[in-house]
């Protein structure tokens, strides 16, 4: 449940984010404190936007009831992809985020025009719930009533740590930077697309679209092994494996190997 936790507390704090910039330009400005309902009308309709798209994607997983394997893999592909692009994003915005955000609502208080504030907090919300919802469906599309159960656990106790995440960075750098934060939860989160990414590879396997090639590889379950409660969750989170395929093993670099490629294009792009 380690995966599910991670995730819930990371989009919640991105979410967070974008809703305390905002409301705390509100609080400090009197001509802004007419939008508080609209900016919390958003954050309802950004969420119930997320809920739709949960039920969407679990309606068409049974409607695909002969095909769930391979829509599993798809949507765990997906949610890898999701992850990088998501980090890629955070990367090229985060520094001017608050100003950006600022600028966009004294530019809505000078001409008393709210929607604005509403339509950009319910993409946030909707955005960061979305990519929950896919990230979960990725990782535990096959739960069953047990399962789901302590993922539910796990989703609440990610969200109240996000609250708390959200409170300890509100402090101003004294405990925790948001430089910090970003910097080491982007490599966490890389490591959950690799995971992702390896997990889809392997289903691709098992349904014999792909060849092993030579497996196991080698057995480092003396070590750690990935059965383990210990070795479960850093299979879960980094992509581990005690007896590796060969054929996972180069998806593993294939994934490193693209990501970096997409950092080191990215960065070539901005200083062009």
């Amino acid at each position: 449940m380690g995966q599910v936790l991670f995730i819930v507390w990371r989009e919640s704090v991105e979410a967070l984010l974008v809703v305390g910039i905002l409301n705390a330009w509100m609080n400090q400005n009197p001509q802004g404190r007419a939008g508080k309902p609209y900016l919390w009308g958003g954050v309802a309709l950004g969420i119930a936007l997320a809920v739709l798209l949960a039920v969407a994607l679990f309606s068409a997983s049974t409607l695909m009831a002969g095909s769930q394997d391979v829509f599993q893999t798809v949507m765990e592909f997906m949610a890898a992809g999701l992850i990088v692009q998501m980090v890629l994003w955070m990367r090229e915005h985060g520094r001017t985020l608050k100003k950006e955000l600022e600028s966009g609502l004294a530019d809505n208080a000078s001409t008393a025009n709210w929607w604005g504030v509403t339509t950009l907090v319910a993409i946030a919300v909707a955005r960061e719930g979305s990519e929950t919802v896919v990230f979960l469906y990725g990782m535990l599309g096959s739960a069953d009533g047990q399962t789901l159960l302590h993922m539910s656990g796990a989703a609440l106790m990610g969200l109240a740590l996000a609250f708390l995440t959200f409170y300890v960075l509100q402090l101003g750098g004294k405990v925790l930077s948001w430089r910090l934060f970003f910097r080491v939860t982007e490599i966490m989160l890389l490591l959950l697309g690799a995971s992702l990414f390896l997990a889809g590879v392997e289903k691709l396997i098992s349904m014999e679209i792909l060849p092993a090639l030579i497996d196991p590889l080698w057995d480092s379950s003396a070590l750690l092994d990935d059965m383990s409660p210990a070795g479960g969750v850093v299979a879960s989170l980094t992509g581990y494996r005690a007896h590796p395929a060969l054929m996972s093993l180069l998806a593993y670099l294939a994934f490193w190997a693209g990501v970096s490629g997409l950092f080191f294009w990215r960065k070539r792009r901005q200083s062009a």
